[in-house]
């Protein structure tokens, strides 16, 4: 399998450029606010979503300004959400570093999520980059939607798989879709192409969202135990679903009751990942990421190849895949 690194090389250079256009974006003349951006850009992640908007951009014409500031807008409306989704978790965690709202507590992590919110719309609206902007806030919509759906729905512990696909299109999905409709819009791309774009990433969002509902049921490397934080946090993700689907009333009764009011003994949701072991839900699961990843994938066809093409298919083959 390739490595992220290699994956990257053909747009290590807007890459660069890009984190240097980003650190910028986030600039403020309140000190606060600067050293929690800075804080904020120093524990970024493997930054798959840019990738997603520059490899789509040189596919369907090429990288231009406006491609930057594609990638701007997602990473700040994206940034955004992460830090009003920490508040609303209570989560004091994220990606290993503390979260904004465990240092600076919520109403400044709220604030400063508002403030990200901001500068995306003012550097879409500065340059009249309304295309982009009809496309990531609409995003925006959905992965509120998604969220509340979830809420919804979790309370009574009952998601059917229609149901969980159609949080995941909206929560997760929406935002790789969007990666990749605004990288074709930002290289001039027709609306067909741009739609085509945004039907591949919304079939790769899904199939990244399944990868990460199989995670929770894998031996973490640090501990080597599965996870389980799905289970304690009450989420009902595909492996479950489909398991309790394939189970007589009784077992599931019980295994709804453990999520319900037993989801912080280790033990009980020990009992609940070997469940869904026993009954198939992980290759179930894993089936189906791979389908929604055949289906994305012909998409490219009528793309010309390209050493971009190549790259966003590893791309795509590399997070569905990973083992990490």
């Amino acid at each position: 399998m390739s490595t992220l690194d290699h994956i990257k090389a053909p747009i290590s250079r807007e890459m660069d450029e890009f984190e240097k256009k980003f650190r910028q974006s986030m600039k403020s003349s309140v000190s606060l606010l600067d050293k929690i951006t800075h804080y904020i850009v120093k524990r970024k992640g493997k930054q798959i979503r840019p990738m997603f908007v520059f490899f789509s951009a040189h596919m369907v014409g090429g990288v231009t300004d406006t491609t930057y500031r594609a990638g701007i807008l997602i990473e700040l409306l994206h940034t955004a959400t992460l830090v009003h989704d920490d508040v609303v978790d209570d989560s004091n965690e994220r990606r290993g570093f503390f979260s904004i709202n465990a240092l600076w507590k919520n109403k400044i992590a709220v604030l400063v999520g508002d403030f990200l919110l901001s500068k995306g719309l003012l550097i879409s609206t500065q340059n009249k980059d309304f295309r982009l902007l009809e496309i990531v806030t609409d995003a925006v919509r959905l992965m509120s939607e998604g969220e509340l759906l979830q809420i919804e729905k979790a309370r009574r512990l009952d998601i059917e798989e229609p149901i969980y696909f159609e949080i995941i299109r909206r929560k997760t999905a929406s935002l790789i879709a969007s990666c990749c409709a605004c990288g074709a819009a930002s290289a001039g791309a027709s609306e067909e192409v741009i739609s085509k774009m945004y039907s591949f990433g919304e079939k790769i969002g899904i199939a990244f969202q399944i990868k990460d509902d199989l995670f929770d049921y894998e031996n973490s490397s640090l501990i080597g135990k599965p996870t389980g934080i799905d289970i304690k946090e009450q989420k009902m993700t595909l492996p479950l679903i489909y398991a309790l689907n394939n189970t007589d009333r009784a077992t599931r009764r019980k295994i709804i009751n453990i999520v319900k009011h037993n989801n912080n003994d280790p033990k009980k949701v020990e009992e609940v990942i070997a469940f869904v072991r026993n009954s198939q839900g992980l290759q179930y699961a894993e089936q189906k990421m791979y389908e929604y990843r055949s289906d994305a994938l012909p998409l490219l066809d009528s793309f010309p190849d390209s050493e971009y093409k190549t790259s966003l298919i590893n791309l795509v083959k590399f997070t569905t895949d990973r083992k990490f």
